[in-house]
C-alpha cells in the first residue's frame, strides 16, 4: 500500500474541484514513480493521463485502488478490484457505518468481497497516504500539504488533525516520511500501520493522534512493540467531558471521557502530549537526534534572557544543569573572551564568534558531565552567524550527543543561516521554551527506555476455586453482601479484620464476645452503599452494651428488609490509604491506589495503571502519590510497610484479572503499619 507501482482512482473526475481529480493531481504534481490509471467511462483523459472505463481495461498492475464513488457503487467496485487483482483500496467515499444502519450494510457488503479476494480496505471516509521516498514518491491523498523527504511518520484516524501536524512541520521546513489517515478504518488500523512503521527503516519518530480506540488492547500490544524500537509520540483529544462529546460526535462514538487511553500511553511506553505543537517540536528532534543517555544538558548560549527562560523549562521537565568540568572550564576559560561566562550556561556573549561555539560544542560534546546539549543562538548584524551555523552543523553531523537550536533571526534576513542549520540537521526552534520542551521530551523518552519492566508476580497462596464459588452464589446481585467481600479477599491473601456477619441485634453481640472488644459494627444491605453516611457505622464499640446499642439505632434508621449486621475487630492507628478497581471494557481493570478514609474525597491523591499490574508497575504506584513522604514516615511517625502495600496492589490486580465480572471494588480505608496492611472496609460491584 505504501509503495505502489500502479495506482487506480476510481471516480476520477475531469472537475477541477473534485476529489477524483485532486488525487490525479497529487501523483503527478509529487513526481509519482509508478502507473497512474484514471477510471471514468466518459473521460478519454484526465489531465492529461489516459484514461479507462472500467479497471478492469487498465493494461498494467494496479496495487492500490482509490475509490471516489458514491457509497452505494463501493461493492461492486470492490468485486471488480477483486478480478483485476488489486490488494488494496483507499475509500475517500463517506456514507458508510458513519450515517447510520444503510451505510452500516454497505460497508458490510463491500467488506464481505474484499476478504473474498483478499484485498484490505484503507478507510472509508479518509483522505489516503502519502510516501516521500524518492524512489516511491505516492501521494494517494487528496490533501496539499506537499513534504520533503524525512523521518517523521504521521498515523492518526482524523484527517484534519493529521494535516495540522503535517503542516506544522512543512511550516518548520521539516520533511516527513509516511502519512497514513484512515478515517472510519473499518478494516486497516492505527495498530497494524504502527507496526509497520516500527519496522520501516526510513522512519526515525512515529506520530499518532487519537480520539478513542476501536481496539485499546490491540494499540497497546502494538506501541509497545513500536517503543522498544523507536519512539512513538502521542495526543488524545477528548480529555474533557465536553472535549469528548465533540469527540464523540467526530468520529461516531468511539471516544469519551477516560483515563485509559493515557494508562495505555503510559504502560506501552509512548510519550504523550496535551498541546499539538509541543508534539510537532519534539518529533522534530527526534527525527533527527540521538536519544540522550541521560537527563544532563549543557547550555551554550550568547544571550542571557533565553537561557534563563529555557533553563526553568528543563528543570521542570526533569533535567539538570551540571557545573562544567575542570578540564572544560579551564579550556573555555582559555578560548572564550574573558569577559564570557564560563559556566552552564556558558555565555559566549553577543560578539561570540564561530571558533568560540565550536569550543564549546566540543567541550560539552568530550565532557561526561553531559548528556545533551541546547544551543541559544540570536543572530547579531555584527559577527559572521553563517560560519557559527556552520559549526554548530559540523558538531552536530557527528551525532554523538543530541542537540537542539533556538534560533533567534529574522528568517527573511539570515535565510542562509538557517539554511546552513537545517542543511546539517539541527532541530531549529524560534522560542526558547519550545526548544528547552523538545529536549525534555527526548529525556523522557530515555527514562521510558530504562523504566524497569518488573513482572507479574504469581502467587502460590490464592484460593480461586473458593473466590469462583462464592462470585456463583453472588449471582444476580449488584453490590456484594459484605460477608461475600471478604471471603472473596481471604481467598486472594487479603489481610481484613476478624469478622462475623450476624442476622440480629442478638446476634451482633454475640459475634462481637466471640472476636473480643473493641468491635466495628456495620450495616450491611443492599441498598446500603455508603454506610458511614447512612449511620450505619460504629466504631470502637468497648462492650456489649454499646454494641446493642449502635446496632439498635441502625436498625431504627435504615429502611431495609435485608438488614444485617457486619461485625469486625476493630484496627486503631495505621496509616489510612485506599485501592480501589474499576472495569474499563476493552482493556481491563483500571487499578487506583491513594491516600484513603476522608482524605481520598478531600485531596485525591491517588495514581492509577492498568492491569496487570507488575511489581514494578506497584512499587512506582506507592511512590507516585503527592503524599507519598507520609508513607515514608515525617516529624518522627514510623514508615509504613511499603513492600506489603506493593503487595497488596499485584492481589488486587490478580483478583479483578481472575474476574473480569468484578465491575467497581473499593479498599477504603486499608489500614497500613510498619509491618503489614488491614483492609477494614471493603466493597465490591458486579
Amino acid at each position: 500500500m505504501f509503495n505502489p507501482k500502479g495506482v487506480a482512482v476510481i471516480g476520477a473526475s475531469g472537475k477541477e474541484l473534485h476529489i477524483g481529480n485532486r488525487v490525479i493531481k497529487n501523483l503527478l504534481d509529487f513526481g509519482y514513480t509508478g502507473g497512474i490509471y484514471p477510471i471514468n467511462p466518459k473521460a478519454d483523459e484526465i489531465r492529461g493521463v489516459k484514461a479507462y472505463k472500467s479497471i478492469l481495461d487498465v493494461p498494467g498492475p494496479v496495487d492500490v485502488a482509490h475509490m471516489v464513488i458514491p457509497a452505494k457503487f463501493v461493492p461492486m467496485a470492490v468485486e471488480d478490484c477483486g478480478k483485476k487483482g488489486v490488494k488494496y483500496i483507499i475509500i475517500n467515499s463517506g456514507g458508510f457505518s458513519e450515517t447510520g444502519p444503510a451505510g452500516e450494510e454497505i460497508e458490510k457488503a463491500f467488506l464481505e468481497k474484499a476478504n473474498a479476494y483478499g484485498i484490505r480496505i484503507f478507510g472509508p471516509n479518509c483522505q489516503g497516504i502519502i510516501n516521500s521516498d524518492p524512489a516511491v514518491r505516492a501521494y494517494c491523498n487528496f490533501t496539499f500539504t506537499f513534504p520533503e523527504a524525512g523521518h517523521i511518520s504521521i498515523v492518526a484516524l482524523s484527517g484534519g488533525v493529521a494535516e495540522v501536524i503535517h503542516q506544522g512541520f512543512s511550516a518548520m521546513d521539516v520533511g516527513t516520511r509516511i502519512y497514513a489517515s484512515n478515517g472510519n478504518a473499518c478494516d486497516i488500523s492505527i495498530p497494524e500501520i504502527i507496526r509497520y512503521l516500527a519496522d520501516d527503516d526510513g522512519t526515525r519518530v512515529i506520530v499518532t493522534y487519537v480520539e478513542g480506540l476501536k481496539n485499546p488492547i490491540g494499540f497497546l500490544q502494538a506501541a509497545k512493540e513500536a517503543t522498544a524500537k523507536k519512539p512513538v509520540l502521542a495526543m488524545k483529544a477528548g480529555r474533557t467531558m465536553e472535549g469528548a462529546k465533540a469527540a464523540a460526535s467526530h468520529t461516531g462514538g468511539l471516544a469519551r471521557e477516560d483515563m485509559a487511553t493515557d494508562l495505555i500511553f503510559k504502560k506501552a511506553g509512548v510519550v504523550d502530549f496535551r498541546d499539538e505543537g509541543h508534539l510537532i517540536n519534539a518529533a522534530v528532534a527526534f527525527g533527527s537526534q540521538p536519544v540522550p543517555q541521560g537527563n544532563r544538558v549543557g547550555i551554550i548560549t550568547n544571550t542571557g534572557g533565553p537561557a534563563v527562560i529555557a533553563t526553568d523549562i528543563l528543570v521542570d521537565a526533569g533535567l539538570t544543569l551540571p557545573p562544567l568540568s575542570e578540564k572544560t572550564k579551564a579550556l573555555l576559560t582559555k578560548k572564550l573572551y574573558p569577559e564570557a561566562s564560563v559556566n552552564n550556561p556558558v555565555d559566549v556573549l553577543a560578539t561570540g564568534t564561530a571558533e568560540h561555539y565550536l569550543a564549546c560544542l566540543e567541550a560539552m560534546m568530550e565532557d561526561d558531565s553531559f548528556d545533551c546539549v541546547l544551543v541559544n543562538f540570536v543572530t547579531p548584524f555584527f559577527v559572521d552567524t553563517e560560519s557559527i551555523a556552520m559549526a554548530i552543523a559540523q558538531v552536530n553531523q557527528q551525532q554523538i550527543k543530541p542537540m537542539v537550536c533556538n534560533l533567534m533571526t529574522d528568517r527573511r534576513q539570515w535565510a542562509e543561516t538557517e539554511a546552513i542549520l537545517k542543511a546539517g540537521g539541527v532541530p531549529c526552534f524560534a522560542l526558547p521554551s519550545d526548544a528547552a520542551r523538545a529536549l525534555g521530551a527526548l529525556v523522557r523518552y530515555r527514562n521510558i527506555l530504562d523504566r524497569e519492566a518488573g513482572r507479574v508476580r504469581t502467587f502460590g497462596d490464592l484460593d480461586t476455586e473458593g473466590a469462583d464459588a462464592i462470585f456463583a452464589k453472588a449471582k444476580g446481585q449488584q453490590m456484594l453482601a459484605a460477608d461475600h467481600v471478604y471471603e472473596i479477599l481471604e481467598a486472594y491473601g487479603i489481610d481484613v479484620p476478624e469478622w462475623q456477619m450476624a442476622d440480629n441485634i442478638e446476634g451482633a453481640v454475640a459475634a462481637a464476645e466471640a472476636i473480643g472488644y473493641p468491635v466495628v459494627v456495620k450495616a450491611d444491605a443492599a441498598s446500603v452503599v455508603h454506610k458511614s453516611d447512612m449511620g450505619g457505622v460504629a466504631v470502637d464499640l468497648a462492650h456489649a452494651d454499646a454494641v446493642k446499642k449502635a446496632a439498635t439505632h441502625m436498625k431504627a434508621h435504615i429502611d431495609a428488609t435485608d438488614l444485617r449486621f457486619f461485625v469486625q475487630q476493630y484496627v486503631p492507628g495505621g496509616r489510612e490509604v485506599i485501592l480501589g478497581a474499576k472495569s474499563e471494557p476493552g482493556v481491563g481493570h483500571l487499578i487506583m491506589f491513594g491516600l484513603g478514609g476522608i482524605f481520598v474525597e478531600v485531596l485525591k491523591d491517588v495514581v492509577f495503571n492498568l492491569t496487570p499490574v507488575t511489581d514494578a508497575e506497584a512499587r512506582e504506584m506507592v511512590d507516585g502519590i503527592k503524599a507519598s513522604a507520609l508513607l515514608s514516615g515525617v516529624r518522627g511517625e514510623k514508615p509504613v510497610d511499603k513492600t506489603a502495600l506493593v503487595d497488596l496492589i499485584q492481589r488486587l490486580s490478580k483478583l479483578v484479572t481472575d474476574f473480569p465480572q468484578i465491575k467497581e471494588l473499593d479498599l477504603n480505608p486499608v489500614m497500613a503499619f510498619e509491618n503489614g496492611t488491614v483492609a477494614v472496609d471493603a466493597r465490591i460491584a458486579i
